[in-house]
């Protein structure tokens, strides 16, 4: 009884990490060169240093506020896709996934080691490199499928 409480307590979380793999597959190939440049910039080692610097509540602090912020105004830009106001809701959308993959994603390779010590922390980090490594062998099935039938058609 107790197991089954806790999965479906669980559930939601699994679900909205499964969910952000997908919007993050969908958009890292765009950002991938914006976070590299980036992340060579004196300035952003620099402050990546001072964040590593500093104790795991304050990393984790400062890793929460922007993804309090971004998550949601994601979730909002659909919504505003959704109901008509196209141009607003990309907007917000594309918005809200730099404010993800550059700030967020920052915080957490300066402070991913001392993070990673809460055991919490660790376990979902674990489930997303679980979802992320499922979710590339699909895609990878999936090119493989269409790679097969685009073939079959060529004869």
């Amino acid at each position: 009884m107790k197991n089954r409480i806790r999965m479906i307590l669980i559930f939601p979380i699994r679900a909205l990490i499964v969910l952000a793999l997908v919007l993050d597959g969908i958009f890292r190939p765009l950002y991938r060169p914006i976070i590299r440049a980036i992340s060579r910039l004196t300035f952003i080692r620099k402050l990546e240093s001072r964040i590593g610097g500093l104790p795991r509540p304050a990393i984790l602090l400062l890793l929460a506020v922007p993804f309090a912020i971004a998550e949601p105004m994601k979730i909002i830009g659909l919504l505003l896709i959704a109901h008509g106001t196209v141009k607003t809701g990309v907007a917000v959308t594309v918005l809200a996934h730099l404010a993800t993959f550059l700030i967020v994603e920052r915080i957490y390779h300066a402070g991913r080691e001392k993070l990673l010590t809460y055991a919490w922390f660790a376990w979902i980090m674990r489930y997303v490199r679980f979802a992320r490594s499922f979710y590339d062998r699909f895609k990878l099935a999936a090119l493989n499928w269409i790679r097969l039938r685009v073939l079959a058609h060529q004869r």
